[in-house]
C-alpha cells in the first residue's frame, strides 16, 4: 500500500506521568524509523503531557462524546480533545462496546463528532468467538463497519478502521493470517462501496494480541496496513520491537 504502516498505541486504562518517560523513547525512535507513522492514544489525563513531551508522533484518545459540550458528567467532547492537543480519536472499541454498550449508531456519532471537530478517527470493529466459530465473522464485521461509519462519504483521508477480533484482545490468540487476510479485503471492499476510489486509501490496521514477535507476520497480511497495539504499546521497547517489524527491520 502507498502509505507508510500506521502503528498505533492504545494504553487503554493504563498511564500515569511516570509513564511520559515511554513516550519520549517512542518518539525518540520514530524520529529514525521513519518508514512508520507511530501514535499512542494514553488515558485522557495525559493527552496533553504526551502531546508536549512527544513531539514527533501521533497523539490521539481513547474514546468521546458525540455532543460538543453539555450536561455530561466524566465525560470528555472532541472539542475538548482537539483542544489539549489529541489529532485522533479511537471510536468504538470492543471494551467501550462491551463494557458501555455502545451501538453502532453511537460510534458513528461520535466519529462524525470527532471529525466536525478536526481530528481524525480510528473506527473499531470485530466478531465475538461465537460468532467466529459460527462462521459468521465476515459477515458480522462488514455489518458494523457499515452501521459505524460516518454517513459523509467525504472523510475518507481522515478515517482509520481497525479490525480487532474481540476473543484475540489481550488473550494471546491470534487469528490465522488467512483469516486476517480475509477479514481486511472484506472490509477494504466494504469501504470501496462506500467512499469509492478514495476507500482505497483507508488504512485497516489489525489489533488483537499483536506482539514483536508476531507482528511481521500480521502485518505482512493482505491489506493490513498497520496495527491497534494494546499491552504490548505501554513500554518503548515492547513497542519498538513492532515499529521495527512494520520497518522491515530485524527485530533480533
Amino acid at each position: 500500500m502507498a502509505q507508510r504502516p500506521y502503528i498505533v498505541g492504545n494504553w487503554k486504562m493504563h498511564g500515569t506521568r511516570a509513564m511520559l518517560s515511554e513516550a519520549r523513547a517512542i518518539d525518540r525512535a520514530a524520529e529514525r524509523l521513519t518508514k512508520v507513522e507511530v501514535a499512542l492514544a494514553p488515558p485522557f489525563t495525559l493527552v496533553h503531557a504526551t502531546r508536549k513531551e512527544a513531539g514527533l508522533i501521533g497523539v490521539g484518545a481513547q474514546d468521546c462524546h458525540p455532543a460538543e459540550g453539555g450536561a455530561h458528567t466524566g465525560d470528555i467532547s472532541a472539542p475538548m480533545l482537539k483542544d489539549s492537543g489529541a489529532g485522533f480519536v479511537i471510536v468504538g472499541h470492543s471494551e467501550r462496546r462491551s463494557d458501555h454498550g455502545e451501538s453502532n449508531e453511537l460510534v458513528r456519532r461520535k466519529a462524525e463528532a470527532a471529525l466536525a471537530a478536526g481530528l481524525a478517527v480510528i473506527v473499531c470493529v470485530g466478531e465475538s468467538e461465537a460468532e467466529r466459530d459460527a462462521g459468521k465473522a465476515v459477515k458480522v464485521v462488514t455489518a458494523q463497519l457499515e452501521a459505524s461509519l460516518p454517513e459523509s462519504t467525504d472523510c475518507a483521508e481522515k478515517l482509520t478502521v481497525a479490525y480487532e477480533p474481540v476473543w484475540a484482545i489481550g488473550t494471546g490468540r491470534v487469528p490465522s493470517v488467512d483469516d486476517v487476510s480475509e477479514m481486511h479485503r472484506a472490509i477494504r471492499a466494504m469501504l470501496v462501496g462506500k467512499f469509492g476510489e478514495a476507500g482505497e486509501t483507508v488504512r485497516i490496521l489489525y489489533g488483537g494480541s499483536v506482539k514483536p514477535d508476531n507482528a511481521a507476520e500480521l502485518l505482512g497480511a493482505n491489506e493490513v496496513g498497520g496495527a491497534l497495539v494494546g499491552g504490548a504499546s505501554l513500554t518503548a521497547e515492547s513497542f519498538l520491537g513492532i515499529i521495527l517489524a512494520a520497518a522491515g527491520e530485524n527485530t533480533d
